[in-house]
């Protein structure tokens, strides 16, 4: 799951105009805070967002916040089993709808949770396409699946050696 929450980071940020010292994307470490150079976006890596009620889930994976257009973007990240892809992108939706409710109340910024739920096996459901189309940036879903499997044979083969 890291690896796709760097993969996501470094994309969207270099397209930013930030300024990497890693070629690779895999290489990159992401700080809990970015901002662009100007201030005109900033990303939040799992920190949490503190609003005036007490809400239990206010710690997204990725925040994305574009001072310019208004938007923030809540992006929760999980690698499931095969059969609960759908299952767990209704939860991660549900999950952050309070703080999404929160947040436009308290910054008034358009708010969107997107969830980037791929399985063990590289299983993506019908509508992954468009929540990762609604993430700035190019990603390809190849890669992204790519990650995800190597990621789940490099499990397995601690597991079983």
């Amino acid at each position: 799951m890291i690896e796709c929450v760097q993969n996501y980071t470094s994309t969207y940020a270099r397209k930013q105009g930030y300024n990497w010292t890693k070629k690779r994307w895999y290489e990159h470490v992401p700080k809990s805070v970015e901002k662009s150079q100007g201030g005109r976006v900033t990303i939040l890596w799992n920190q949490q967002v503190q609003t005036d009620r007490s809400i239990p889930n206010n710690k997204p994976d990725i925040i994305i916040r574009d001072n310019e257009k208004g938007i923030l973007m809540l992006i929760d990240v999980a690698i499931s089993g095969d059969r609960n892809v759908i299952k767990k992108e209704a939860e991660k939706i549900l999950k952050y709808k309070d703080l999404t409710i929160e947040i436009q109340r308290m910054w008034n910024v358009k708010t969107k949770v997107i969830p980037v739920i791929i399985g063990a096996t590289g299983t993506i459901s019908k509508s992954f396409r468009t929540y990762v189309s609604n993430i700035p940036g190019k990603h390809e879903v190849k890669e992204l699946q790519k990650t995800v499997i190597l990621g789940t044979a490099h499990i397995l083969r601690k597991v079983l050696i």
